[in-house]
């Protein structure tokens, strides 16, 4: 019989901030200076709610863009589930249409114009029982950028440490 002592330890999965958030592209912020962000709804197929509903979504390697005067959500990878309907064929990187006013989209088309500014995804969630999509208007970092951010990051996690003593 093994005493309270003997239990062996689990490690933690890491907990997410909001139990409403699906997924976070946290390379998006490392990667470029956000500057306005926008909520958006994604036309969805049902296999897709149904694999966003066990979490199974990445936002890694995905970007936003515009054509033809509608807004796309493209590399996203949502795995499809084994239950699903022997009828469909998923695609599980398909460009999703996101559903935004035609003010946000005409504004989105004039500043991604401009040089340097992209769209990028930051997070998947469910808002009110739909998904929605956080997307930002964004500027590109540079090297340098990104060495500054790295310090600032180490620098806070320190100042924790000190206070935390």
């Amino acid at each position: 019989m093994l005493g309270e002592s003997a239990v062996p330890t689990v490690a933690k999965p890491r907990k997410k901030t909001d139990p409403n958030t699906i997924a976070v592209n946290r390379k998006a912020t490392f990667d470029y200076f956000i500057e306005e962000p926008y909520e958006a709804g994604m036309a969805l197929e049902g296999w897709e709610v149904k694999s966003l509903r066990e979490g199974r979504a990445q936002l890694k390697e995905s970007y936003v863009i515009v054509q033809n005067g509608e807004v796309f959500l493209v590399g996203a990878h949502i795995s499809p589930l084994i239950q699903a309907s022997s009828h469909i064929h998923p695609d599980p990187t398909r460009a999703r249409k996101l559903l935004l006013h035609r003010k946000e989209i005409s504004k989105l088309i004039g500043a991604t114009e401009r040089e340097g500014y992209t769209l990028v995804p930051l997070a998947l969630y469910w808002s009110r029982g739909k998904a929605k999509l956080r997307i930002a208007l964004a500027k590109g970092k540079k090297q340098h950028d990104k060495r500054q951010t790295i310090r600032q990051r180490e620098w806070e996690r320190d100042r924790a440490r000190l206070l935390k003593r």
